[in-house]
């Protein structure tokens, strides 16, 4: 990695870090997940960064992929488990940080607790070469000893330029079948989920959280106003997903259903909410970290 994309990496690190801190601040009971959402994202963007993913709210045992709509009016609630994450981008060069605030109460502090420590324990391990199913039982065993189980199908993942998951995963269970090892330089975002439920999520309703399909052409679309959307997100968006209502604005009317053809298509991929498959409370914890010879950096 040269100097000029290195310092590119630590400024989007700087950039998550401080958003998502400031994001925690905001998160209270009554408070608009809308309102959070729109604050966080213009922070990154004030700040210099470009979005590298709309910032997800998920609530309880929603693990992963949930982001309000134009009009959602969700507020948070005294006693919910709120997984925040947050990415910007300088150049196309990814940050990615994630942090769990109970709102208002403290009855799952211990389960926050055990995917913040499997998360340092994991950087503590990462280094050039490291065998990644080590990390993953590393991340199972730290979960495990709080007496809560890490989510099996949920993994970190690498960062490439303008490239959200780009190979490899980092899991968070024990894989002897997943002997891949990161070289120096790699850029990994690792991101430990634990749950007092079955420890595996399956897809729920959608998430209001989109991406182009790359492979497709607006050639094959034959409604005008579905081809008009797609090149505007496609040119907007690229390889990097965006929200609902971010879209708001790129057509005058009717972005709703025209994303909804879109998606059936196959121009577009709407992700599904990630939910515990026993409707368990999860947590998480995330940074990303740049691998080194010996050890790894942690930017956010």
């Amino acid at each position: 990695m040269d100097d000029d994309i290195y310092e590119k990496y630590r400024h989007a690190g700087e950039i998550a870090a401080e958003a998502r801190d400031y994001g925690t601040e905001l998160i209270k009971p009554g408070v608009r997940f809308l309102d959070v959402a729109n604050n966080v994202e213009s922070r990154i963007k004030k700040r210099g960064a470009g979005l590298s993913f709309p910032v997800n709210i998920s609530i309880n045992e929603i693990a992963a992929h949930f982001s309000p709509r134009h009009d959602d009016t969700l507020v948070f609630k005294k006693g919910e488990v709120v997984k925040l994450d947050v990415g910007s981008h300088i150049d196309g060069y990814i940050a990615d940080t994630a942090v769990t605030v109970e709102v208002g109460s403290n009855k799952y502090g211990e389960m926050i607790k055990a995917s913040s420590e499997a998360l340092e324990n994991a950087i503590n391990h990462v280094k050039a070469g490291v065998d990644l199913s080590e990390v993953g039982k590393i991340v199972e065993d730290t979960i495990k000893s709080y007496g809560h189980r890490p989510i099996d199908n949920l993994t970190g993942h690498s960062l490439q330029q303008y490239v959200l998951h780009s190979g490899l995963s980092v899991p968070s269970v024990a894989n002897t079948s997943y002997r891949v090892k990161p070289k120096l330089g790699d850029v990994l975002a690792i991101e430990p989920f634990a749950t007092n439920g079955a420890g595996h999520v399956m897809a729920g309703a959608g998430s209001n959280i989109y991406l182009c399909n790359q492979s497709f052409r607006s050639r094959i679309i034959r409604d005008n106003r579905s081809k008009i959307m797609f090149n505007k997100i496609s040119s907007r968006f690229n390889t990097l997903p965006f929200a609902q209502r971010w879209c708001q604005n790129l057509v005058s009317d009717r972005f709703d259903p025209t994303l909804k053809r879109l998606s059936f298509l196959g121009l577009i991929k709407h992700y599904p909410q990630l939910i515990d498959a026993k409707g368990g409370i999860v947590t998480q914890k995330e940074h990303t970290v740049i691998v080194k010879e010996e050890g790894c950096e942690v930017i956010t």
